[in-house]
C-alpha cells in the first residue's frame, strides 16, 4: 500500500513535490512561482527538475498494473468508495487551498465535492454494473456455426500500460478524480499532470490520497512543473487525457510518439457551448425565469472558467431586450472581490495571464458584437484590490449580426458570454452547430415539438443536451454540470473525445477483443456458462449447494409436464389474462402465428420454475429477477414441456455474506424444441 508521509507544509508559500516512484520529490527553489489570484502574492513554486519521466511511465507499469489488476472489479469499486470517504474527511483542507485559485466557496464545492462525489458515483457503478471478476463480458455470445459448435464472445481486459492524464487549471481537483476513477476501475494505473498554476490544489489532494493507504502502491503518480520527454516514452498499451485547449490537443495528438505507437488519446478541450430560450418561453414564464437564472450562474460559476460554460445565449428575438434587461437586474446581484468575505458570490480569474488572455477574446469577440452589461475597465471589487488581483466583472455582449464569425469561434474563458438573437427553430440549431462542436447546449422550452427539433438537429454536433421546463426545474442539474454517469466529451473543436459516461468511460482503458471457440473452450476462457457447452448433473440439486460448492455448468432437469386446455383456462381466470389467443379457438386459429389456441407466456415460465425449483430451505436466498426472456414457440394443448436449469455465472458480493447467481433456464416440448428461454437472477449464501 502507499505510504503515508507529513501534510504540515506551509500553505503559503511552499516547494511542491511530485509523487513518483512511490517517493515524494520536492521542488526546488527555482521553479515556477505561482501567485494568489487575488492578493498577486506566491503561494508556491512548481518544478519537475530531477524526475525521470521513463522511469516513472515504467514504475507505473511494473508495479502499479500487476498490483491493480489484481484486484476485481469490485475491489476496485470498494476502493474507490473507501478514498471517497477518507476525502470527503478532509476536504476542509483542499477547500482552504482552493482560495488561492480566486475561487468561492460554492466554485470549490464544483471542483472537490464534485469531484469526490465522481469516486462515489464510480464506486456505486463498479459494484452494481460490473462483475466480480477481472475480465468483463461485452455483449452477448455470438454464433457463428449453424450447429453451435462455433460461437464468439467480445471481452474487455485492462490495457498493459498507464493513463496518462494532462489536466486544465480550473478544476484540479475534480479534473484529476474524474479521469481517475474510471482508469482505476479499470484495472489501469494513472499517472497525473495538472495544470501548473493551481496544482498546489491537486498536490494537497495527492498528498491526502497517499496518506490514506487505500490505494495500490504505484497506481496512482504525481508531476509537478513541466513534462519534459514523457510523451516520448508512451507505447500503444497506454492512454492519454488531455483537457485543456484546442490548440494544445491538436500539438499533443499530433506528437510523432502518439501517431507511431497509436496512443488512445481522449481530448476535451474548448467549446463555445449555446444556451437557447424556446420561442414558447416568455418573458415572466416559468422557462423564461430558469433560462436568466441559468446564464446568470454559469456565467459567474468560477468566475465563467468552465470549459462547460454558457457562451452564447440564443434567444428569440422580440426578447432580447427584456432577456438582456433580466440577465442584468441577475448579475447586478453578484459581487465581485476576495472570496474570503462572505458577501462575495464571484471570485477572481486564476492569475494575471488568464485575465489579460480573456481580455483579449473580448477585444476579439467586440468587433462583431457590443458589451451591454458590465464594463471590464471600470467596476468595483469587495475586499480587495482590483490592479493586484485577477478580477473582471462579469460582461454580457449583444451581437445583432448572427453571421459574423467571432461570437461563434473566439472563446472568452470568463465571466463572458453573447446573447444572440434567431428566428426560427431551424435557424437557431444552425446557430448552434456554428461553434464546431461543442461540449453541451441546453433549450430551456415546454413546447416539446421545439425540444425535440434542437435534439435532433444539434445533437450531432454536442456531446450533450439538457432540456430543461418546469417539470424538471427542482432535479435538474444545471447547463454546465457534467455528471459521471453520462458522457462528458464533443466532436469537433471540443476534442471529439469521450470522458466518463459510466461504464463507457472504463471500457476506455480497456482492450475489447473477440475470442472465437467452441462454447467449451469459451466456457472456460471467461468462466461463464455458454450454450452449447458441457452441463453436469448429479444428484444434489444445485440449489442445495452454497457458492463454495456451486459451479458454472451445474446443472437439474425437470419435468415432464402437460399442458392441458382445462390449464390454460384456469391460468387465464385466476390471472385476468383472456387475450384470445388463450381462450378463442377460431380467433386464435385465424392469427397467423398460431394453429389454435395456445398456452400463455407466463404459464410456461411459472410451471417451468415449478419443475426447477427446490422447495426446502437453503443456501439461494432470494429470486430477483429475469433477464432476456424469449418465447420461442407456441405451446398447445397435450404438449410435454421440460426444463433445463443451468449454472451461468458466479459473482461473489465482496465483503457480503452472498453472491449473484445467474441460471440459464431452457425450456423445451416433446419434440427437444425450445419454447422459452431466459435467465433467472438468484442471490446464493456463500457458505450454508
Amino acid at each position: 500500500m502507499l505510504a503515508a508521509e507529513s501534510t504540515t507544509k506551509d500553505r503559503q508559500m511552499r516547494n511542491l513535490s511530485s509523487y513518483a516512484q512511490g517517493e515524494w520529490h520536492e521542488a526546488p527553489d527555482s521553479g515556477t512561482v505561482l501567485h494568489h489570484a487575488v492578493t498577486g502574492e506566491p503561494v508556491a513554486v512548481a518544478s519537475s527538475e530531477g524526475l525521470n519521466f521513463a522511469e516513472i511511465l515504467r514504475y507505473a507499469r511494473r508495479v502499479g498494473g500487476p498490483a491493480v489488476r489484481k484486484l476485481t472489479f469490485h475491489e476496485r469499486a470498494a476502493a474507490l468508495k473507501e478514498l471517497a470517504k477518507h476525502l470527503t474527511d478532509r476536504k476542509g483542507e483542499f477547500y482552504a487551498e482552493s482560495r488561492a485559485t480566486g475561487a468561492t466557496t460554492r466554485d470549490s464545492s464544483f471542483d472537490i465535492d464534485g469531484g469526490i462525489g465522481t469516486l462515489f458515483a464510480y464506486s456505486s457503478k463498479g459494484r452494481r454494473e460490473l462483475p466480480n471478476a477481472r475480465v468483463y463480458l461485452d455483449g452477448a455470445p455470438e454464433l457463428l456455426g449453424r450447429e453451435g459448435t462455433f460461437i464468439g464472445q467480445h471481452v474487455a481486459v485492462p490495457l498493459r500500460g498507464v493513463a496518462l492524464q494532462i489536466n486544465a487549471f480550473n478544476f484540479p481537483c475534480w479534473g484529476m478524480l474524474e479521469k481517475f476513477a474510471p482508469a482505476f476501475l479499470a484495472g489501469v494505473p494513472t499517472v497525473v499532470k495538472p495544470a501548473t498554476q493551481t496544482s498546489y490544489v491537486a498536490e494537497s489532494v495527492m498528498r491526502s490520497i497517499i496518506e490514506s493507504g487505500l490505494l495500490p502502491e504505484g497506481s496512482i503518480q504525481l508531476i509537478i512543473g513541466t513534462t519534459g520527454d514523457l510523451l516520448d516514452h508512451l507505447t500503444g498499451q497506454d492512454t492519454v487525457a488531455f483537457t485543456g485547449s484546442a490548440a494544445t490537443a491538436n500539438k499533443l495528438r499530433s506528437h510523432p510518439t502518439m501517431l507511431g505507437e497509436s496512443v488512445r488519446f481522449n481530448a476535451e478541450a474548448d467549446s463555445l457551448n449555446a444556451s437557447i430560450l424556446g420561442p414558447d418561453a416568455k418573458p415572466g414564464s416559468v422557462e423564461f425565469d430558469l433560462y436568466v437564472r441559468e446564464v446568470v450562474r454559469e456565467t459567474t460559476i468560477k468566475a465563467g472558467q468552465r470549459c462547460t460554460a454558457i457562451r452564447r445565449a440564443m434567444v428569440p428575438a422580440e426578447y432580447v431586450e427584456p432577456t438582456i434587461d433580466a440577465i442584468r437586474a441577475g448579475l447586478s446581484k453578484i459581487p465581485v472581490g476576495n472570496p474570503e468575505d462572505e458577501s462575495v458570490r464571484m471570485g477572481a480569474l486564476v492569475s494575471m495571464e488568464q485575465r489579460e488572455e480573456v481580455r483579449r477574446a473580448i477585444d476579439a469577440i467586440t468587433e462583431a458584437a457590443q458589451i451591454v452589461v458590465g464594463d471590464p475597465d471600470n467596476f468595483d471589487v469587495v475586499a480587495a484590490d482590483a490592479e493586484t488581483g485577477a478580477f473582471l466583472p462579469p460582461l454580457v455582449l449583444y451581437a445583432d449580426d448572427v453571421t459574423a464569425e467571432q461570437p461563434h469561434v473566439v472563446e472568452a474563458f470568463g465571466p463572458v458570454c453573447t446573447v444572440l438573437p434567431y428566428g426560427a427553430a431551424d435557424e437557431v440549431v444552425e446557430l448552434a452547430a456554428r461553434g464546431r462542436g461543442s461540449l453541451v447546449a441546453s433549450a430551456f422550452t415546454a413546447d416539446r415539438r421545439f425540444a425535440r427539433d434542437v435534439v435532433l438537429g444539434a445533437a450531432a454536433f454536442h456531446g450533450r443536451i439538457l432540456l430543461v421546463d418546469r417539470d424538471c426545474a427542482e432535479e435538474q442539474t444545471g447547463h454546465g454540470s457534467p455528471l459521471p454517469n453520462l458522457v462528458h466529451g464533443g466532436p469537433g473543436r471540443a476534442g471529439g473525445g469521450e470522458e466518463l459516461g459510466g461504464i463507457r468511460g472504463v471500457l476506455h482503458y480497456m482492450q475489447r477483443t473477440a475470442v472465437q471457440g467452441s462454447p467449451y473452450a469459451l466456457t472456460a476462457v471467461t468462466d461463464r456458462w455458454m450454450p452449447g457447452a458441457e452441463r453436469r448433473h448429479s444428484d444434489v440439486h444445485p440449489f442445495r449447494k452454497n457458492l463454495s460448492k456451486l459451479q458454472v455448468g451445474d446443472t437439474f432437469f425437470g419435468g415432464p409436464r402437460t399442458v392441458g386446455l382445462e390449464d390454460i383456462e384456469a391460468f387465464a381466470h385466476s390471472t385476468g389474462d383472456t387475450f384470445y389467443a388463450h381462450m378463442d379457438e377460431a380467433a386464435a386459429k385465424a392469427n397467423p402465428f398460431f394453429d389454435g389456441r395456445v398456452a400463455h407466456g407466463y404459464l410456461i415460465v411459472s410451471w417451468a420454475a415449478g419443475m426447477f425449483v427446490d422447495p426446502d430451505p437453503g443456501p439461494v436466498l432470494a429470486n430477483y429477477g429475469l433477464e432476456n426472456l424469449r418465447f420461442m414457440s407456441p405451446v398447445y394443448p397435450g404438449e410435454a414441456l421440460r426444463v433445463a436449469l443451468t449454472c451461468k455465472d458466479i459473482q461473489p458480493r465482496h465483503a457480503e455474506g452472498y453472491g449473484e447467481v445467474t441460471w440459464d433456464v431452457e425450456v423445451t416440448n416433446q419434440k427437444d424444441e425450445p419454447v422459452a428461454r431466459y435467465d433467472v437472477l438468484t442471490l446464493v449464501a456463500k457458505e450454508s
